[in-house]
């Protein structure tokens, strides 16, 4: 008898055991999984990754309690994208957030099922990620980054109203980069600025191309370019070397060493994919989600840089700035 109680305590206890861990299991199951994959460090795509999680978080979603997020960054090195992109896939990610055009790119090639949303992909349509961006149509929505160009122009020719040739350097393997420098060219055509284009391959090549280019115009412009934003320093030694302004698309460039732009921003690129990633996990298809653009950029200004270069700021800009946007002193 006494055997017979063991043998019922023993069986009692591995059932409880079994229940038990398969619902750990379960519950481990139910956490949502967000993939997150990003080209590289660099202060405006950590900015879109921090309002990424930071949005997540205010629609009730906190990293390691109620959702698990996987962040995978190649460091500059587009090899390891396609690795990392078929990882975040192989782990079951109900969504992949893809920082940039060639991170966004290498998960749409690992997979055409998992939901996609796209940060900061300047032309969707253009990169082949959608077939429309009003109607995508398959697994893959999410924010362009297109800089407002024609803004930025506009404010160009008001810090330099006696400007004759206009500078604009761009990545040439980098497809958003290249969608910007054209944008750039329709719009500089419309507004009758002469442009002057130089592109580059790689980072390497960005201090021997700039000189080049700094000592054949008068100021510089910058589409949205992961590569040139990553080392903008290097731009910046030589324009200021030359004496000559820097116009780049994004703010954290204008905080490194640019002049002054309508800048797209970054923080709010990543609010706007949480937002759409939670849409999605809650049952919303990426098919019938439009992509969405920011039409109106926020003033950016580098007083100081202005000043040092001698150049007189709009008073109606350095308002805006102060006022709805960032001035860098």
């Amino acid at each position: 008898m006494k055997r017979m109680y063991t043998l019922i305590a023993i069986i009692v206890a591995f059932l409880l055991v079994a229940f038990f861990t398969e619902n750990n299991q379960l519950s481990r199951q139910r956490i949502p999984k967000v993939g997150v994959l990003t080209l590289m460090h660099h202060p405006a795509l950590d900015q879109i990754y921090k309002g990424y999680v930071d949005e997540l978080a205010r629609e009730g979603y906190h990293n390691g309690k109620n959702i698990k997020i996987e962040y995978q960054n190649a460091n500059g090195d587009q090899s390891n994208l396609k690795t990392m992109a078929a990882k975040l896939v192989d782990d079951h990610a109900n969504v992949i957030f893809g920082i940039t055009t060639p991170a966004a790119q290498a998960v749409a090639n690992s997979t055409r099922q998992t939901p996609i949303v796209l940060g900061a992909v300047t032309d969707p349509k253009g990169a082949g990620l959608v077939k429309n961006n009003q109607h995508p149509g398959g697994n893959i929505t999410g924010v362009s980054d297109q800089a407002p160009i024609n803004e930025q122009l506009r404010l160009i020719k008001e810090f330099m109203p006696h400007l004759k040739t206009l500078g604009v350097i761009y990545t040439s393997s980098d497809s958003s980069a290249v969608a910007g420098y054209h944008q750039i060219v329709r719009e500089a055509k419309k507004m009758g600025i002469s442009l002057k284009a130089y592109s580059i391959a790689n980072s390497n090549d960005l201090n021997q191309v700039s000189e080049q280019m700094l000592s054949q115009v008068d100021a510089v412009i910058v589409p949205t370019d992961n590569t040139i934003a990553g080392a903008m320093q290097t731009l910046v030694k030589n324009a200021d070397a030359a004496n000559k302004p820097v116009f780049p698309a994004a703010a954290t460039m204008v905080k490194q060493g640019g002049v002054a732009t309508y800048s797209v921003n970054q923080y709010d690129l990543g609010v706007r994919g949480a937002k759409m990633t939670v849409a999605i996990l809650k049952g919303k298809k990426p098919a019938t989600m439009p992509i969405e653009f920011v039409r109106h950029g926020e003033p950016i200004l580098n007083l100081k840089q202005a000043r040092k270069l001698g150049l007189t700021v709009p008073q109606h800009f350095e308002h805006e700035a102060k006022n709805k946007g960032v001035i860098y002193k």
